[in-house]
């Protein structure tokens, strides 16, 4: 793909040693207007999780309501043979926007961070309406949450800037692949 990026983020190298570990990946769909056939944006990320070389574990859609957003992810996040859940849309400013209220109280630790690095890349597409976003990430029960928006454009800027590079086990100086057998340290 053309719009994909060649190179790490900035300020991170890719070694070769140790070697890629694909992690299993969730994703989730928010949405009242899409079905299967129309889901773009979580088109967008399946085939980038599978093109990394990570592996598509679940993917599903479901319409904009908060028990039944906070309950798939629960499911998730309570199954072992899922490490990372990635959902899109529902994080916008209007009424039917509850994916952040659905998601963020599973989370044990939020990835503040996410937030901020996210709106600096979004900022270089969309300009100030970033600000009309709630993107966010957290952990929960040792998996790795991230919200992106609905649109294609987030989706792709949230994968190939900022989630890709964090989930390759090769990125250097660090990255959350490395951080996964330490999440459930008590």
């Amino acid at each position: 793909m053309t719009d994909k990026p060649e190179l790490p983020a900035p300020g991170g190298k890719i070694v070769m040693e140790p070697a890629f570990k694909p992690v299993r990946i969730a994703l989730l769909t928010v949405s009242d207007s899409r079905d299967e056939s129309s889901d773009t944006s979580g088109a967008i990320l399946s085939a980038r999780v599978e093109e990394a070389g990570h592996i598509l574990a679940a993917r599903t859609l479901v319409t904009d309501d908060k028990e039944i957003i906070s309950a798939t992810v629960r499911t998730w996040i309570d199954a072992s043979d899922i490490d990372v859940v990635i959902s899109t849309g529902g994080t916008g400013l209007t009424g039917r926007d509850v994916t952040p209220e659905a998601l963020m109280p599973l989370f044990e630790k939020q990835i503040e961070g996410f937030a901020v690095v996210w709106h600096m890349v979004s900022y270089q597409s969309v300009g100030l309406s970033t600000l009309q976003s709630r993107a966010c990430a957290g952990v929960s029960n040792g998996t790795f949450i991230f919200c992106l928006p609905g649109s294609n454009g987030a989706c792709r800027d949230g994968w190939d800037k900022v989630i890709r590079w964090q989930l390759d086990s090769r990125h250097a100086p660090c990255n959350m692949v490395e951080l996964m057998p330490r999440l459930k340290e008590r």
